[in-house]
C-alpha cells in the first residue's frame, strides 16, 4: 500500500468520524452528563469493538450480514434490547432527575458498555465490510493483512477524536451543574440517547 493510499483513507476515515452521528453524539452525552473521564473510558470502549469488526471483515466473516437476514436480524435486536435497556435503567435509577459527575458505574462497566454497543451493531460490521476494502487492491496477496492495517488506522484516528470529543463535552456539563433547572433534565437526555439508538437500529435495514 502507498503512502497517499494510506493518507487518502485517514482523511477519509477522519471524515467519517467528524461527521455528526450516533457515535459521537453517545460519546458527547456522556462527556455532559458524566464528565471527562467516564466519557473517554466509553470512547475506548466503543473504539476498542472497531477490532472486532475489523478482524470479521478482514477474513469474510461481516459477509454474512449481507447473505443472511436472520444472522443480520439476530445481532440487531439483540443491540437493539441492550440500548432499550440501558434506557430502561437510566430511569429507574435517576435521582430525582438530577445531574451529576458522580456515578455509580465502575469505569470498566462503562469501557464493557461502549464495547458491547458497538459490537452488537451489524450496520458497523457492514460498514468495514464496504468501506475498508475500496482502498485495497482485489489482487493483493496480502489482503486480509491490509484489511487489518487500516482497521487499526481507523480505531486509532477515532480514539484520538472521540476521546477530544468527550474530554471538551465535558466542559459543557460543567456549566450546566451551576444551572440546576437544566441540569435536572439530563437524566431524561441520556435515556432518550439511548432509546433513539435503539430504536434507530430496529429500523436498520441491510
Amino acid at each position: 500500500m502507498t503512502i497517499s493510499t494510506l493518507l487518502c483513507f485517514l482523511a477519509a476515515s477522519m471524515a467519517l468520524t467528524i461527521a455528526p452521528g450516533p457515535d459521537n453524539i453517545f460519546v458527547m452525552t456522556q462527556g455532559i452528563t458524566r464528565g471527562r473521564k467516564p466519557a473517554i473510558v466509553t470512547a475506548l470502549g466503543m473504539c476498542s469493538g472497531i477490532t472486532v469488526h475489523t478482524t470479521a471483515a478482514a477474513f469474510g466473516i461481516s459477509a454474512v450480514f449481507y447473505s443472511s437476514v436472520v444472522a443480520f436480524n439476530v445481532v440487531k435486536f439483540a443491540g437493539a434490547f441492550y440500548l432499550l435497556y440501558l434506557a430502561f435503567k437510566t430511569l429507574q435509577n435517576r435521582s430525582g432527575l438530577r445531574l451529576s459527575h458522580v456515578d455509580d458505574l465502575p469505569l470498566s462497566a462503562l469501557f464493557r458498555r461502549g464495547f458491547i454497543m458497538n459490537v452488537l451493531n451489524p450496520k458497523v460490521a457492514m460498514f468495514f465490510l464496504a468501506f475498508l476494502p475500496q482502498f485495497i487492491k482485489p489482487d493483493s496477496p496480502y489482503f486480509p493483512l491490509q484489511m487489518l492495517l487500516l482497521g487499526f488506522i481507523f480505531m486509532v484516528q477515532s480514539v484520538i477524536i472521540f476521546c477530544m470529543i468527550g474530554y471538551f463535552s465535558a466542559n459543557i456539563g460543567t456549566y450546566l451543574f451551576a444551572k440546576p433547572t437544566i441540569a435536572k433534565y439530563f437524566d431524561w437526555l441520556t435515556a432518550g440517547v439511548f432509546g433513539s439508538l435503539g430504536i434507530r437500529l430496529v429500523l436498520a435495514e441491510r
